[in-house]
């Protein structure tokens, strides 16, 4: 999503090592899914021979990770329902139980169902009246989809994702199934995953080998939808109303695209659907979108379109060109070149790996004497050079007065001691201590620390990230999205840290680490360690970021360690016996159930889908 506020909420759960077996049904299935694509017969016009019906039916299925993901897509889904008479349901694969929480403090299942009750309020405003869950966890932020897999899918069953998805299809037998970009760089790994598996499903629903159960003992039909779109939120089209009946081509994928125009007015609302999708997207209050301005004063002729990458018609791939990269692929960009290849569609990752710019990076010298974690920087304690941070995302600071931050590392012992000070003009959200994670909702900082400088995803790094003040006063800190994610009195023993922040007037703050070296999920290379250092000012007291800074700061800085850059440990050597690999990472696993939800119980009543798309009792054909 473009918002600062929506970079880091939604998120999911830890992996746990996959059995032997679980590459060879991966391989079969990608095999399947490949064929499927490739021969998939539809009717000659494209449409299902006979229009379905049910208390099931949807004309449009979306598929998305999270609560909110289809927020920017709505306009497009109204228009179809008021204009055209087509009906679009939404397949959630998580509730959101990682992500942020701006309106309380709420978080794990209880939150997921907070974010139930918004999603489905703001998609009715779009004519949306059923939302399906598949249950599956949420955890952080994470740009990996093999790491999203990992916590989807538990063994034995490692396809069960993508079977209630074709199960899901099957039951709602539409003739088009939109879902987000799988592409990998700067994404949400959950929002790669649940394309992927969309793409997947797309294929497979309309095959009676493909989860045969469903059919020989559940009773499905095979369905074959004719439609396959993705989201392009990314892609800067014409716009105006010509944007509606342009057909661009994305120059990465080649694919041709759709747009449907934001500014059409709607006679029943008696507003714009621009309006509308923002009248409905603030109501997504726990992900921040509720401070988003109320009205939307874009002039109609400069508002744009909703735009959908067109991947298949008729139920067949749209062809593109496909072009490869120059060199080798680092292993994330990798491994989806190879799944887009295995399903037949290998024209979407052109050009998937990013050109990174060269790193950063600085020798971090050992301090003469122990440093005092006082919040202050007292002469000699940090020798080395001073790193600037700069501009990384959200709005661009208007001043160094309005927000700018240097950094200092040094190193005593075992010890890594790093101190930010952070120029603001304006104090964030005051939370308590009992509220002290995900850090991005007010100022913060946060040190990022990857011990071999060979992480793909941060679930192999150490991550901590401190409130320079809180409701109780002083600073607290946790980790975040990382090995083992948590409140830092648990997951960080030995850590300490300490703010001043400089008041009367408030002109910003200064934070100081000791990290011990052994807390890293690895022995740290001397030579090959990474870092980043990031600042995140809010400027408001509403629990939403504005700004955000950073040492390094390419695409997803806080999320991405291909971005970070070097911190040489002059003259360290690490204690013998510590692990060469990061070990597997503890993450967060619990899912809202759909039987503690009112609401998705009342709707697989009236629909007959069973809850989280699992499987239904044998019926008669």
């Amino acid at each position: 999503m473009p918002d600062v506020r929506a970079t880091a909420p939604t998120h999911p759960p830890r992996p746990r090592p996959a059995r032997r077996s679980r590459p060879v049904r991966s391989a079969l299935v990608a095999a399947v899914t490949a064929l499927a694509l490739a021969t998939v017969a539809a009717p000659a016009d494209g449409a299902p021979a006979a229009r379905p019906s049910g208390p099931a039916h949807t004309d449009v299925l979306f598929v998305g990770a999270h609560p909110d993901d289809e927020f920017q897509s709505l306009a497009a889904f109204g228009q179809w329902h008021e204009r055209q008479g087509r009906t679009t349901g939404v397949a959630t694969v998580t509730r959101g139980e990682g992500g942020g929480n701006a309106v309380g403090t709420e978080e794990g299942p209880a939150l997921g169902l907070i974010r139930e009750r918004e999603e489905r309020a703001a998609v009715r405003l779009a004519g949306i009246r059923n939302v399906f869950y598949l249950d599956k966890p949420d955890f952080w932020y994470t740009l990996s989809a093999p790491l999203t897999a990992r916590a989807w899918e538990r063994t034995p069953r490692g396809t069960d994702t993508l079977e209630r998805l074709v199960r899901l299809i099957r039951a709602t037998t539409p003739d088009t199934v939109v879902t987000m970009d799988p592409r990998p760089f700067d994404q949400h790994g959950a929002h790669q995953q649940a394309a992927r598996l969309a793409v997947e499903a797309f294929a497979l629903a309309g095959k009676r080998t493909a989860f045969p159960g469903q059919i020989t003992k559940e009773k499905y039909r095979p369905w074959q939808p004719s439609r396959l779109l993705t989201q392009n939120w990314g892609f800067a089209g014409p716009v105006g109303p010509s944007c509606a009946t342009a057909r661009p081509h994305d120059p990465a994928t080649g694919l041709p695209q759709e747009g449907v125009w934001e500014g059409t007015w709607s006679a029943r609302h008696r507003t714009t659907w621009a309006q509308r999708e923002r009248t409905a997207a603030r109501l997504y209050r726990t992900q921040g979108f509720g401070s988003l301005p109320a009205r939307v004063t874009t002039p109609r002729a400069r508002m744009g379109c909703d735009w959908f990458s067109v991947l298949a018609e008729h139920g067949r791939p749209v062809r593109a060109a496909v072009h490869g990269q120059d060199g080798p692929l680092r292993p994330l960009y990798a491994g989806f070149r190879d799944w887009a290849r295995r399903v037949g569609m290998p024209w979407l990752a052109n050009d998937v790996q990013p050109a990174y710019p060269a790193a950063p990076g600085t020798t971090v010298l050992p301090a003469p004497r122990r440093p005092v974690v006082d919040g202050r920087a007292a002469p000699g304690e940090y020798p080395g050079e001073q790193l600037r941070l700069t501009h990384w995302q959200g709005e661009r600071c208007t001043s160094a007065r309005d927000c700018s931050a240097t950094a200092r590392m040094t190193r005593y012992g075992d010890d890594l001691y790093v101190l930010v000070d952070v120029t603001d003009d304006h104090k964030g959200a005051v939370l308590t201590t009992a509220d002290c994670k995900r850090h991005w909702r007010t100022d913060s900082v946060e040190v990022a620390l990857d011990p071999r400088g060979t992480a793909d995803d941060t679930a192999a790094t150490f991550k901590a990230a401190v409130l320079p003040f809180t409701a109780e006063g002083g600073a607290c800190a946790a980790r975040d999205a990382d090995h083992h994610q948590g409140p830092a009195a648990r997951t960080a023993p030995g850590m300490r840290w300490a703010a001043t922040v400089h008041d009367r007037p408030y002109t910003g703050y200064t934070v100081e680490l000791r990290i011990p070296l052994g807390l890293l999920p690895a022995a740290a290379d001397p030579a090959a360690l990474t870092a980043n250092v990031m600042v995140y000012d809010s400027d408001t007291t509403d629990r939403t970021g504005r700004a955000r800074l950073a040492w390094s700061p390419f695409g997803s800085a806080q999320a991405d360690p291909y971005a970070w850059g070097r911190a040489r440990l002059e003259g360290y050597v690490p204690p013998a016996g510590r692990p060469q690999v990061p070990g597997a990472p503890v993450l967060p696993l619990t899912a809202t159930r759909s039987t503690d939800s009112p609401p998705s119980v009342a709707q697989s009543r009236r629909t007959g889908v069973p809850l989280a798309a699992g499987p239904r009792l044998s019926r008669p054909a």
